[in-house]
């Protein structure tokens, strides 16, 4: 089966909402072995819709609408898919004793605009809506299925699991969709796709299976995608795709779209029972607040500090201010002395930091915008790591984030560095 997606309103096109229902939805409908071919995006105007409908009609075997089914004037999504399919609007007896249970465990009253919810295309099968008010319609023409949901989140994912997925489910046998994810850090598109060399080597000639590669600020995303017969055969080419990327990926791939990197560093800093503080000051606190972001996080992060000028940097964590005067505050030398400074405040078995020009002032001929360093201090040693970053100020600090848990994976796990010492 293929698929598209319309989503239907005003504050989606002038940028005022994005539009996350299309992703989640395309999601979805991948795991019901749909494949999805078009996304459209239409404003609150019946022309416009009525239009999207018959295109979507005439190439896609399962349409997914959402948007414009609430009680008010600008809500005109049931009223087109009324006259597109030629049917009357008529009140439901699902549809109304659904809207009167969630009113009443609300405690709300079931006023004349919140009854108008309950009127539905004539013969359409209604798709229950325990978290609203408007129901959801499926639509069915020449073997083609129109299923239309209200925009709230959390409604129209409901109804996509809790209904929609089963019933495309059961009724599209014979193919499966899957989709593996799998995340690099430390190397460009380019220079990754050197690494992985020609993909015409190892993927098939029918294009059942692809790969595409997903740059962004915190490296590529290479993500597997698999249409099989059934869901053993599809499940057994993405291992073996997953085979060979990581075998040319190497150390730079560190996991799937399952756990990030912070999660990742967590999990090697509990395994080995050791512990980790942090002291940044191009980052703000950056990455205090992805590792704090992992739960249980406490059994492992003891303290991060923003020392972000340079007297902080000697008051908190006792660098040497002769070591600031001589090298600047964006050194190997001081970078090491943070980390060192962190690690012997906190009492941790770690100690990282941050220094750098995040931009786009601050710079000089020898320390451009996006200069880096980055310390790491453990029982043995104290060390500082050089790294260039590119972009503007919230990149760089993204980057630098990214990196300084890149060092701690690659220290936990022996691993080369990635920048000299």
């Amino acid at each position: 089966m293929t698929g598209e997606i319309i989503s239907i309103g005003d504050e989606l096109l002038i940028g005022q909402v994005v539009n996350t229902n299309a992703s989640f939805m395309a999601n979805r409908l991948n795991a019901a072995g749909v494949e999805v071919k078009n996304v459209v995006t239409v404003g609150d105007d019946a022309a416009a819709i009525r239009d999207a409908f018959g295109r979507a009609f005439h190439r896609a075997d399962v349409i997914c609408v959402t948007g414009g089914l609430g009680p008010t004037h600008d809500d005109i999504t049931k009223a087109v898919a009324s006259e597109f399919f030629e049917s009357r609007l008529v009140r439901n007896k699902t549809a109304l004793a659904g809207l009167k249970e969630y009113l009443k465990s609300r405690n709300l009253e079931l006023t004349p605009s919140r009854e108008g919810q309950a009127f539905v295309p004539e013969g359409c099968t209604v798709i229950p809506n325990r978290r609203g008010t408007a129901p959801g319609m499926l639509l069915e023409r020449g073997g083609k299925y129109f299923i239309i949901m209200p925009g709230v989140p959390v409604e129209m994912k409901g109804m996509m699991d809790d209904f929609v997925v089963p019933f495309i489910s059961s009724r599209n046998q014979g193919q499966v969709i899957l989709h593996r994810t799998l995340l690099t850090t430390g190397l460009p598109e380019s220079d990754l796709a050197d690494r992985i060399g020609d993909v015409k080597e190892f993927l098939p000639k029918d294009g059942a299976t692809t790969l595409a590669f997903l740059p962004s600020a915190l490296g590529v995303r290479l993500r597997i995608s698999v249409r099989g017969k059934d869901l053993e055969s599809a499940k057994s080419e993405v291992a073996r795709v997953e085979s060979i990327l990581k075998e040319r990926g190497g150390d730079y791939m560190y996991g799937d779209e399952e756990g990030t990197m912070e999660e990742i560093v967590g999990h090697l800093l509990k395994e080995r029972n050791l512990t980790i503080s942090v002291a940044e000051s191009c980052t703000g606190g950056l990455i205090a607040h992805r590792i704090t972001n992992v739960p249980g996080s406490s059994g492992w992060f003891e303290r991060g500090v923003v020392t972000y000028s340079n007297e902080s940097k000697t008051a908190l964590l006792g660098v040497p201010r002769e070591v600031i005067e001589a090298h600047g505050a964006v050194s190997r030398e001081t970078a090491r002395a943070m980390a060192r400074g962190i690690r012997a405040a906190a009492g941790t078995s770690i100690g990282i930091s941050t220094t750098g020009i995040a931009g786009p002032t601050g710079a000089t001929p020898m320390k451009p915008v996006g200069l880096v360093w980055i310390g790491y201090a453990d029982e043995k040693a104290a060390e500082a790591y050089e790294y260039r970053f590119g972009g503007e100020r919230h990149i760089v600090k993204e980057r630098s984030a990214q990196a300084a848990l890149d060092l701690v994976r690659r220290k936990l796990l022996g691993l080369p560095i990635l920048r000299r010492p």
